[in-house]
Protein backbone atom coordinates (compact mmCIF):
# COMPACT_ATOMS: atom_id res chain seq x y z
CA UNK A 1 0.00 0.00 0.00
CA UNK A 2 1.98 3.03 -1.19
CA UNK A 3 -1.00 5.95 1.08
CA UNK A 4 -1.79 5.89 3.93
CA UNK A 5 -5.62 5.36 4.50
CA UNK A 6 -6.68 8.77 6.58
CA UNK A 7 -8.50 8.37 9.60
CA UNK A 8 -10.02 11.26 11.45
CA UNK A 9 -10.88 10.88 15.15
CA UNK A 10 -13.80 13.24 17.00
CA UNK A 11 -12.41 12.76 20.39
CA UNK A 12 -8.90 11.80 21.97
CA UNK A 13 -9.59 8.31 23.43
CA UNK A 14 -6.73 5.51 25.00
CA UNK A 15 -3.84 5.77 23.43
CA UNK A 16 -3.26 1.86 22.59
CA UNK A 17 -6.04 1.94 19.30
CA UNK A 18 -4.90 4.88 18.30
CA UNK A 19 -1.47 3.17 17.85
CA UNK A 20 -3.54 0.78 16.30
CA UNK A 21 -5.02 2.71 13.69
CA UNK A 22 -1.65 4.95 13.06
CA UNK A 23 0.25 1.32 12.50
CA UNK A 24 -2.09 1.64 8.83
CA UNK A 25 -3.13 4.79 8.95
CA UNK A 26 -2.53 8.69 8.98
CA UNK A 27 -4.42 9.55 12.42
CA UNK A 28 -5.96 13.29 12.93
CA UNK A 29 -7.58 13.25 16.49
CA UNK A 30 -9.57 16.29 16.97
CA UNK A 31 -7.16 18.68 19.35
CA UNK A 32 -9.83 20.33 21.28
CA UNK A 33 -10.52 19.33 24.98
CA UNK A 34 -14.14 19.54 23.90
CA UNK A 35 -16.70 17.72 21.60
CA UNK A 36 -16.73 19.10 17.72
CA UNK A 37 -19.13 21.86 16.92
CA UNK A 38 -21.38 21.06 14.18
CA UNK A 39 -19.71 23.31 12.09
CA UNK A 40 -16.32 21.49 12.97
CA UNK A 41 -18.17 18.11 12.08
CA UNK A 42 -19.05 18.87 8.91
CA UNK A 43 -15.44 20.35 7.62
CA UNK A 44 -13.27 17.36 9.78
CA UNK A 45 -15.16 14.41 7.99
CA UNK A 46 -14.44 15.95 4.11
CA UNK A 47 -11.72 13.62 2.41
CA UNK A 48 -11.28 10.95 4.90
CA UNK A 49 -11.21 7.38 4.28
CA UNK A 50 -13.28 6.79 7.98
CA UNK A 51 -14.25 8.35 10.71
CA UNK A 52 -13.61 6.91 14.76
CA UNK A 53 -17.08 8.99 16.01
CA UNK A 54 -19.11 9.63 19.26
CA UNK A 55 -22.39 8.90 20.17
CA UNK A 56 -22.57 12.79 20.58
CA UNK A 57 -21.50 13.26 17.01
CA UNK A 58 -25.04 13.02 14.77
CA UNK A 59 -24.20 11.51 11.52
CA UNK A 60 -27.08 12.04 9.27
CA UNK A 61 -27.81 12.99 5.92
CA UNK A 62 -25.78 16.23 6.16
CA UNK A 63 -22.36 15.09 7.64
CA UNK A 64 -23.05 12.00 4.89
CA UNK A 65 -22.86 14.19 1.99
CA UNK A 66 -19.71 15.85 3.30
CA UNK A 67 -18.53 12.68 3.58
CA UNK A 68 -17.03 12.20 0.66
CA UNK A 69 -14.95 8.99 0.17
CA UNK A 70 -15.37 8.21 3.77
CA UNK A 71 -16.16 4.06 4.01
CA UNK A 72 -17.53 4.03 7.38
CA UNK A 73 -18.14 5.80 10.42
CA UNK A 74 -17.18 3.82 13.77
CA UNK A 75 -18.90 4.97 16.37
CA UNK A 76 -17.32 4.64 19.81
CA UNK A 77 -20.03 3.61 21.64
CA UNK A 78 -22.68 0.45 21.89
CA UNK A 79 -26.22 3.04 21.11
CA UNK A 80 -26.44 4.66 17.94
CA UNK A 81 -29.72 6.32 18.17
CA UNK A 82 -27.09 9.44 16.51
CA UNK A 83 -26.86 7.39 13.51
CA UNK A 84 -29.10 7.60 10.44
CA UNK A 85 -28.88 3.89 9.33
CA UNK A 86 -30.99 4.44 6.14
CA UNK A 87 -29.67 7.54 5.17
CA UNK A 88 -26.06 6.12 5.46
CA UNK A 89 -27.25 2.34 3.30
CA UNK A 90 -28.49 4.98 0.57
CA UNK A 91 -25.15 6.37 0.20
CA UNK A 92 -22.99 2.97 0.56
CA UNK A 93 -21.04 4.27 3.68
CA UNK A 94 -20.74 1.60 6.78
CA UNK A 95 -22.00 1.93 10.26
CA UNK A 96 -20.42 0.19 13.18
CA UNK A 97 -21.03 0.12 16.67
CA UNK A 98 -19.26 -1.91 19.78
CA UNK A 99 -21.97 -4.63 21.09
CA UNK A 100 -20.90 -6.31 24.86
CA UNK A 101 -18.15 -3.94 25.38
CA UNK A 102 -19.19 -1.91 28.21
CA UNK A 103 -21.29 -4.98 29.81
CA UNK A 104 -19.71 -4.95 32.89
CA UNK A 105 -18.43 -1.67 33.32
CA UNK A 106 -22.08 -0.12 32.95
CA UNK A 107 -23.55 -3.23 35.55
CA UNK A 108 -20.98 -2.33 37.97
CA UNK A 109 -22.23 1.78 37.68
CA UNK A 110 -25.65 0.63 37.85
CA UNK A 111 -25.55 -1.16 41.43
CA UNK A 112 -22.79 1.71 42.34
CA UNK A 113 -25.86 4.22 42.05
CA UNK A 114 -28.23 1.60 43.74
CA UNK A 115 -26.14 1.48 46.57
CA UNK A 116 -25.40 5.14 46.80
CA UNK A 117 -29.23 5.78 46.39
CA UNK A 118 -30.55 3.25 48.64
CA UNK A 119 -27.62 3.60 51.28
CA UNK A 120 -27.76 7.50 50.82
CA UNK A 121 -24.01 7.55 50.31
CA UNK A 122 -24.14 11.04 48.69
CA UNK A 123 -25.93 12.69 50.98
CA UNK A 124 -24.26 11.14 53.94
CA UNK A 125 -20.78 12.11 52.49
CA UNK A 126 -22.01 15.72 52.00
CA UNK A 127 -23.35 16.06 55.83
CA UNK A 128 -20.00 15.25 57.05
CA UNK A 129 -18.07 17.51 54.90
CA UNK A 130 -20.80 20.41 56.12
CA UNK A 131 -19.12 19.32 59.62
CA UNK A 132 -22.73 18.04 60.57
CA UNK A 133 -21.21 14.34 61.89
CA UNK A 134 -21.05 15.49 65.77
CA UNK A 135 -22.33 12.02 66.76
CA UNK A 136 -23.50 8.42 66.05
CA UNK A 137 -27.57 8.97 65.82
CA UNK A 138 -29.75 5.45 65.52
CA UNK A 139 -32.24 7.44 63.25
CA UNK A 140 -29.20 9.02 61.17
CA UNK A 141 -29.13 8.50 57.04
CA UNK A 142 -31.61 5.42 57.21
CA UNK A 143 -31.65 3.82 53.85
CA UNK A 144 -32.47 0.51 52.22
CA UNK A 145 -31.56 -2.92 52.47
CA UNK A 146 -30.76 -5.50 49.52
CA UNK A 147 -31.71 -8.49 50.46
CA UNK A 148 -34.58 -10.41 49.86
CA UNK A 149 -35.95 -7.80 48.02
CA UNK A 150 -37.08 -7.61 44.60
CA UNK A 151 -35.17 -6.19 41.63
CA UNK A 152 -36.66 -5.19 38.10
CA UNK A 153 -34.85 -5.44 35.31
CA UNK A 154 -36.37 -3.55 32.21
CA UNK A 155 -34.13 -4.89 28.87
CA UNK A 156 -32.20 -8.30 29.61
CA UNK A 157 -30.31 -8.16 27.19
CA UNK A 158 -26.11 -8.06 28.29
CA UNK A 159 -26.40 -4.90 30.80
CA UNK A 160 -29.29 -6.34 32.13
CA UNK A 161 -28.27 -9.76 32.64
CA UNK A 162 -25.36 -8.96 33.68
CA UNK A 163 -26.92 -6.45 36.44
CA UNK A 164 -28.76 -10.27 37.42
CA UNK A 165 -26.24 -11.66 38.01
CA UNK A 166 -24.50 -9.42 40.22
CA UNK A 167 -28.25 -9.56 42.40
CA UNK A 168 -27.75 -13.10 42.64
CA UNK A 169 -25.05 -12.38 45.50
CA UNK A 170 -27.61 -10.42 47.55
CA UNK A 171 -30.47 -13.21 47.54
CA UNK A 172 -32.43 -11.12 45.43
CA UNK A 173 -35.85 -12.30 43.68
CA UNK A 174 -35.37 -11.09 40.13
CA UNK A 175 -38.05 -10.01 37.61
CA UNK A 176 -36.99 -8.77 34.46
CA UNK A 177 -39.65 -7.46 31.30
CA UNK A 178 -38.97 -6.50 27.40
CA UNK A 179 -39.76 -7.92 24.29
CA UNK A 180 -37.96 -10.81 24.56
CA UNK A 181 -37.53 -13.57 26.87
CA UNK A 182 -34.41 -15.53 27.52
CA UNK A 183 -34.94 -19.21 29.33
CA UNK A 184 -31.19 -19.89 29.77
CA UNK A 185 -31.20 -16.47 31.68
CA UNK A 186 -34.00 -17.32 34.11
CA UNK A 187 -32.72 -20.72 34.86
CA UNK A 188 -28.89 -19.26 35.26
CA UNK A 189 -30.49 -16.87 37.78
CA UNK A 190 -33.77 -17.55 38.70
CA UNK A 191 -35.38 -14.51 36.75
CA UNK A 192 -39.40 -14.28 36.15
CA UNK A 193 -40.54 -12.34 32.72
CA UNK A 194 -43.33 -10.81 33.65
CA UNK A 195 -45.52 -7.42 32.21
CA UNK A 196 -44.08 -4.39 32.68
CA UNK A 197 -47.29 -3.32 35.20
CA UNK A 198 -46.23 -5.78 37.70
CA UNK A 199 -42.90 -5.30 37.39
CA UNK A 200 -43.11 -1.74 38.24
CA UNK A 201 -45.81 -2.40 40.80
CA UNK A 202 -43.60 -5.18 43.02
CA UNK A 203 -39.66 -4.42 42.08
CA UNK A 204 -38.07 -2.62 44.87
CA UNK A 205 -35.44 -1.62 42.66
CA UNK A 206 -36.03 -0.80 38.68
CA UNK A 207 -33.08 -0.81 36.57
CA UNK A 208 -32.82 0.80 33.50
CA UNK A 209 -31.65 -1.49 30.07
CA UNK A 210 -33.24 -0.22 27.22
CA UNK A 211 -32.32 0.84 24.07
CA UNK A 212 -33.30 4.32 23.00
CA UNK A 213 -36.14 4.15 20.18
CA UNK A 214 -39.84 5.71 19.17
CA UNK A 215 -41.17 3.08 21.23
CA UNK A 216 -38.81 3.70 24.08
CA UNK A 217 -38.91 7.05 24.62
CA UNK A 218 -41.08 7.87 27.63
CA UNK A 219 -40.69 4.66 28.66
CA UNK A 220 -41.19 5.52 32.62
CA UNK A 221 -43.34 8.27 32.50
CA UNK A 222 -45.65 9.80 35.31
CA UNK A 223 -48.31 6.49 34.60
CA UNK A 224 -45.13 4.57 35.20
CA UNK A 225 -44.17 6.61 38.20
CA UNK A 226 -47.47 6.55 40.13
CA UNK A 227 -47.20 2.15 39.59
CA UNK A 228 -43.75 2.16 41.78
CA UNK A 229 -43.74 1.41 45.74
CA UNK A 230 -42.87 4.58 47.56
CA UNK A 231 -39.84 3.27 48.73
CA UNK A 232 -38.81 1.99 45.27
CA UNK A 233 -35.39 3.20 43.82
CA UNK A 234 -35.35 4.10 39.49
CA UNK A 235 -32.18 3.57 38.30
CA UNK A 236 -31.17 4.77 34.81
CA UNK A 237 -27.44 3.74 32.59
CA UNK A 238 -29.40 3.36 29.44
CA UNK A 239 -30.65 6.67 27.45
CA UNK A 240 -32.04 10.12 29.28
CA UNK A 241 -34.77 9.76 27.10
CA UNK A 242 -36.52 6.23 28.18
CA UNK A 243 -37.10 8.38 30.91
CA UNK A 244 -39.38 11.67 31.44
CA UNK A 245 -37.14 13.58 33.25
CA UNK A 246 -40.11 16.07 34.16
CA UNK A 247 -42.71 13.40 35.54
CA UNK A 248 -39.55 12.05 37.80
CA UNK A 249 -38.79 15.21 39.42
CA UNK A 250 -42.20 15.58 40.36
CA UNK A 251 -42.51 11.58 41.78
CA UNK A 252 -39.17 12.49 43.76
CA UNK A 253 -40.15 15.94 45.27
CA UNK A 254 -43.54 14.70 46.15
CA UNK A 255 -42.20 11.38 47.63
CA UNK A 256 -43.55 8.79 44.97
CA UNK A 257 -40.99 7.22 44.80
CA UNK A 258 -37.83 6.27 47.59
CA UNK A 259 -35.17 7.85 45.08
CA UNK A 260 -33.37 7.65 41.65
CA UNK A 261 -30.01 7.07 40.30
CA UNK A 262 -29.60 9.05 37.01
CA UNK A 263 -26.12 8.32 34.40
CA UNK A 264 -27.80 9.81 31.66
CA UNK A 265 -30.23 12.15 30.86
CA UNK A 266 -33.10 13.40 28.79
CA UNK A 267 -31.97 16.29 27.03
CA UNK A 268 -28.18 16.19 28.35
CA UNK A 269 -26.18 17.71 29.70
CA UNK A 270 -29.07 19.85 30.30
CA UNK A 271 -31.03 18.82 33.14
CA UNK A 272 -34.77 19.27 33.80
CA UNK A 273 -35.29 21.97 36.11
CA UNK A 274 -35.48 21.06 40.00
CA UNK A 275 -33.23 18.23 39.19
CA UNK A 276 -29.92 19.25 40.76
CA UNK A 277 -31.45 20.27 44.17
CA UNK A 278 -33.24 17.31 45.04
CA UNK A 279 -31.75 15.56 47.45
CA UNK A 280 -33.03 11.69 46.88
CA UNK A 281 -31.50 11.44 43.60
CA UNK A 282 -27.62 10.54 42.81
CA UNK A 283 -26.20 12.41 39.38
CA UNK A 284 -23.47 11.27 37.27
CA UNK A 285 -22.19 12.32 34.15
CA UNK A 286 -22.68 9.59 31.35
CA UNK A 287 -19.44 7.36 33.17
CA UNK A 288 -20.82 4.18 32.93
CA UNK A 289 -18.30 2.67 30.49
CA UNK A 290 -15.35 5.15 32.11
CA UNK A 291 -13.17 2.83 33.04
CA UNK A 292 -9.58 2.33 31.44
CA UNK A 293 -10.16 -1.28 30.60
CA UNK A 294 -13.57 -0.85 28.76
CA UNK A 295 -12.99 2.43 26.77
CA UNK A 296 -9.60 0.79 25.77
CA UNK A 297 -11.71 -1.83 24.89
CA UNK A 298 -14.05 0.34 23.14
CA UNK A 299 -11.37 2.06 21.01
CA UNK A 300 -10.17 -1.48 19.91
CA UNK A 301 -13.27 -2.55 18.65
CA UNK A 302 -14.05 0.79 16.75
CA UNK A 303 -10.57 0.01 15.49
CA UNK A 304 -10.72 -3.16 14.17
CA UNK A 305 -14.39 -2.31 12.63
CA UNK A 306 -12.18 0.67 10.67
CA UNK A 307 -9.40 -1.74 9.70
CA UNK A 308 -11.84 -4.31 8.29
CA UNK A 309 -14.27 -1.83 6.14
CA UNK A 310 -10.74 0.20 4.99
CA UNK A 311 -9.65 -3.72 3.84
CA UNK A 312 -12.76 -4.04 1.90
CA UNK A 313 -14.39 -6.20 4.54
CA UNK A 314 -17.40 -6.48 6.34
CA UNK A 315 -16.95 -4.94 9.40
CA UNK A 316 -17.47 -7.53 12.83
CA UNK A 317 -19.91 -5.07 14.12
CA UNK A 318 -21.68 -3.84 11.06
CA UNK A 319 -24.97 -1.66 11.79
CA UNK A 320 -25.89 -1.69 7.91
CA UNK A 321 -24.58 -5.04 5.62
CA UNK A 322 -26.68 -3.89 2.86
CA UNK A 323 -24.46 -0.64 2.53
CA UNK A 324 -21.26 -3.70 2.34
CA UNK A 325 -23.23 -5.09 -0.67
CA UNK A 326 -23.48 -1.96 -2.01
CA UNK A 327 -19.80 -1.34 -1.98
Amino acid sequence: MSKKWNVYVTYRIPEPPLELLAGYCEVEVNPHRRILTREELLEAVQGRDAVLCLLSDVIDSEVLDRANGVKIFANYAVGFNNMDIKAATERGILLSNTPGAVTESTADMAWALLFAVARRVVEADRWIREGNFKQWLPMGCLGLEFAGKTLGIVGAGRIGQAMARRASGFGMKILYTGRSRYPEFEQATGATWVEKEVLLKEADFVSLHLPLTPETHHYIGEAELELMKPTAVLINTARGPVVDEKALVRALREGKIWGAGLDVFEEEPRLAEGLRDLPNVVLCPHIASATWETRTRTGFMAAENILAALRGELPPNCLNPEAYQLG
